[in-house]
């Protein structure tokens, strides 16, 4: 368990408590309470102070919040008398504790409970603020703030408040310049190492894999080797131990007890079939099954992992060496690491939404950890962040080439186009030693930088070939067939992306999906398919800047003027908040009025240019 279980666990029932009640909020603790890592823990605490301080903004000082660092708004609303002093000295530390989550820095684990109990304190003082329905599905007892405990029900409670509640209007919009998107974008390498089920069951009880360890079988008619079917067994259950809380290791003794209880004469006699009626019973997902053999001077230690129900063997390890007793801690070595980051990279998948998986693209969980770190920033267009994963990664495995694809493409994102041609030159030269499909996305890669379309669209084809329910990949064919001005063949490609997202059930992994469709609707006049897409769009990215924009210039072709002007004014704002210079506004503007063929309001703005 980590160190701040207990503080999730009642952040946790804080948020079951008031769902479906404050949207915004409930989204970013979600996020906080699925996350497994310090970092991202301090990332979404900061979010979910975020979403409140821009309510009490609007609210109490009666204003968007717009650039204005968190810092400046809560010394406003303390110096005001807005907030309970005490309120506001739990949002100043953990304003400043979480800081350190959005970028790779150093800071003391520690440092995570106090954040997560500050904020614990924030939200049940701002629940109370709010009048919001707090819909306990148990009864327990719930107290907020200083207010005597009250018993909550089946049907839920109201806390009460002594303030008329005005509903926030402010989004918190994130906006980076409009550009033409092109991505490496979850390419769903589905898991050859599992299968489906048996990956399932791994994640099952909480997430957790919980794992039994077998003694080794001495296959070697050398009973020299006898003393180490024990040895190996307690060598892996340590170092499987003090892996991080997402494995569940039973110990020997346990494993020795069930295992004379079945009146074995020796090892020899332990079939998988016995072992896997063990590991249920010590209600093991998985057990390792494995065995010492011997061949000259060469000794090897097989070992496979088996699902404990249907006693299928997923995955097989092997390593061998010299076949002295003094090599068998290197070996053992070797084996016990090849085990763990097997065992820990299927576990980080689960950060990665099905039927996504990312498997067989690097042996390194550290690395794994850090790409999936990188992309939740790539895909909210922190593209600064994600490079500095990205590169992180890449310094745990310098041959993790999936991550080296990534930061080439958010290296152009971000501008940086010398730096992200210098890493896709890099791994191109040696794509023939990749696997197919990770060869196909590095040659894809190549083409948007230095080829035409065509090749785009060629080496698109080909990887779904490969794999067709890759929705991401039929998106990037729609681009290509776009760059063309091919709209025949480009709205067909984002429809099925789409219609694979649906399937799936999840929503896409940014606006781009709508968007880029919804534009390509527009050019051919079927405006009343553009409408009806915005809507979804705006129920999975609500007031995201470029639907806005998107929005803007469909209400402007359609002759609804008024609806045109809120949508401009939402989109000014949202672009002021990022800082993005009057110039670049202006021009944003201008192309709206043109997208909507109103060229002579376009030319009123100074950076048009017909």
């Amino acid at each position: 368990m980590t160190i701040w279980s207990a503080e999730l666990k009642e952040l946790e029932k804080l948020h079951e408590s008031f769902k479906g009640q404050f949207p915004e909020l409930e989204k970013e603790l979600e996020r906080l309470i699925k996350a497994d890592d310090e970092n991202m823990i301090l990332l979404y605490s900061r979010r979910c102070l975020e979403v409140i301080i821009t309510d009490l903004c609007e609210c109490e000082l009666e204003r968007p919040r717009g650039t204005e660092p968190l810092k400046g708004i809560i010394d406003k609303l303390h110096k005001e008398g807005k907030v309970p002093s005490n309120i506001i000295t739990s949002m100043d530390h953990l304003n400043s504790l979480s800081a350190y989550g959005a970028h790779p820095k150093d800071f003391d684990p520690e440092q995570v409970k106090p954040v997560l109990n500050n904020l614990d304190i924030i939200i049940k003082w701002y629940l109370k603020y709010k009048g919001i329905k707090i819909k306990a599905q148990t009864e327990e007892k719930i107290q907020v703030g200083n207010e005597p405990v009250v018993e909550g029900t089946k049907e839920g409670r109201i806390i009460q408040q002594d303030k008329p509640v005005r509903l926030t209007r402010h989004k918190s919009l994130a906006g980076l310049l409009i550009i033409t998107i092109f991505i490496i974008a979850g390419v769903i390498i589905y898991p050859k190492i599992f299968r489906r089920d048996t990956l399932e069951n791994l994640r099952s009880s909480g997430e957790r894999i919980s794992i039994a360890v077998m003694p080794f079988q001495n296959m070697t008619n050398d009973t020299i080797w006898n003393v180490w079917q024990d040895g190996i067994q307690d060598m892996l259950i340590t170092y499987l131990s003090n892996s991080p809380e997402e494995l569940k290791v039973k110990q020997p003794e346990a494993i020795s007890n069930l295992i004379q209880s079945k009146y074995l004469v020796d090892y020899a006699s332990l079939t998988p079939s016995i072992a896997s009626k063990i590991s249920r019973k010590l209600e093991a997902n998985v057990f390792v099954y494995g065995s010492i053999i011997k061949a000259g001077s060469t000794l090897r230690l097989n070992a496979q992992l088996i699902d404990s129900d249907t006693e299928e063997a997923f995955k097989s390890f092997e390593v061998e060496g010299p076949a002295r007793e003094e090599s068998i801690f290197q070996i053992t070595d070797s084996l016990k690491q090849m085990v763990k980051n097997f065992l820990m990279l299927s576990v980080l998948e689960k950060d990665v939404p099905a039927p996504y998986g990312f498997s067989n693209i690097t042996d390194s969980p550290e690395a794994f950890r850090y790409f999936i770190y990188g992309n939740k920033f790539f895909y909210n267009r922190d593209y600064s962040a994600a490079i500095d994963w990205y590169l992180k990664s890449l310094a745990s495995d310098s041959s993790f080439d999936y991550a080296a694809s990534y930061l080439s493409v958010a290296y152009r994102l971000q501008g940086s186009y010398d730096e992200g041609k210098k890493w896709i030159l890099d791994i191109y030269e040696r794509r023939d030693q990749m696997p197919l499909n990770i060869k196909t996305i590095v040659d894809w890669t190549y083409a948007r930088y230095f080829e035409t379309p065509h090749e785009q669209i060629k080496y698109l084809k080909q990887y779904l070939e490969i794999d067709d329910q890759n929705a991401f990949l039929h998106w990037l064919l729609g681009n290509a067939y776009k760059d063309l001005l091919q709209f025949d063949k480009a709205i067909p490609a984002y429809e099925k992306s789409l219609e694979l997202y649906e399937k799936w059930d999840i929503r896409p992994s940014w606006i781009y999906n709508y968007t880029t469709l919804g534009s390509v609707y527009h050019i051919t006049d079927q405006f009343r398919k553009e409408k009806k897409l915005y809507k979804k769009a705006m129920h999975d990215f609500p007031n995201d800047f470029s639907l806005l924009y998107r929005q803007a210039v469909l209400a402007l072709s359609e002759g609804r003027t008024k609806q045109a002007d809120k949508y401009i004014g939402k989109y000014v704002s949202a672009q002021k908040e990022r800082s993005v210079t009057d110039a670049t506004i202006a021009d944003y503007l201008a192309d709206i009025y043109d997208g909507a063929e109103i060229l002579d309001k376009a030319e009123e703005y100074p950076e048009f240019d017909s």
